[in-house]
């Protein structure tokens, strides 16, 4: 991950709630043929990549429960990683899953979900201890560093970089 400095415990909420709420506002503003009209070479258009704001937000708190177990010690047991596990055939694949699983999910549902998942996604962060933010984790999509940059990085800057992708900025 880039050099970048690392927001405190209160920077990283207050920037998830601004965000967050920008996000939503800025969604419900854009006009309902944003949502239809293409946007990646993938081939999604702009509700499957609401769908997939709306789906990956959920990940987020359990990236905090990732910092908390590799900052508590454990007994030793078999080698192996628990990272990407429900990530069969990788991050792509699991992406398209998530966005398939909405394929019927209006624009509305489809903001409602992102809302409600920024909602745990902060009440998760507020529970954490201030240095649980410094633990070094590693995304399902490979972004490594310390747990506030992560977060910083993809609950933030990715989401926000989609929402400007879907607004055609």
């Amino acid at each position: 991950m880039a050099e970048q400095s690392m927001p405190s415990k209160a920077q990283l909420i207050e920037t998830l709630r601004s965000t967050g709420a920008e996000t939503a506002a800025r969604l419900r503003s854009l006009p309902p043929e944003a949502f239809e009209q293409g946007r990646y070479e993938n081939g999604w258009n702009g509700r499957q990549i609401l769908a997939h704001i709306a789906s990956i937000e959920w990940t987020y708190p359990r990236l905090i429960d990732l910092a908390r177990e590799a900052s508590t010690p454990r007994p030793a047991g078999p080698a192996g990683s628990t990272a990407g596990r429900g990530m069969q055939g990788g991050i792509n694949d699991y992406n398209e899953r998530q966005v398939e699983k909405r394929a019927g999910a209006t624009v509305a549902e489809l903001i409602d979900e992102f809302e409600t998942n920024r909602a745990a996604t902060i009440a998760a962060a507020e529970s954490a201890d201030e240095a649980l933010f410094a633990t070094p984790i590693r995304s399902a999509g490979g972004i490594t560093g310390p747990l506030a940059s992560v977060l910083t990085a993809i609950a933030i800057l990715h989401v926000v970089q989609h929402v400007n992708d879907l607004a055609a900025e």
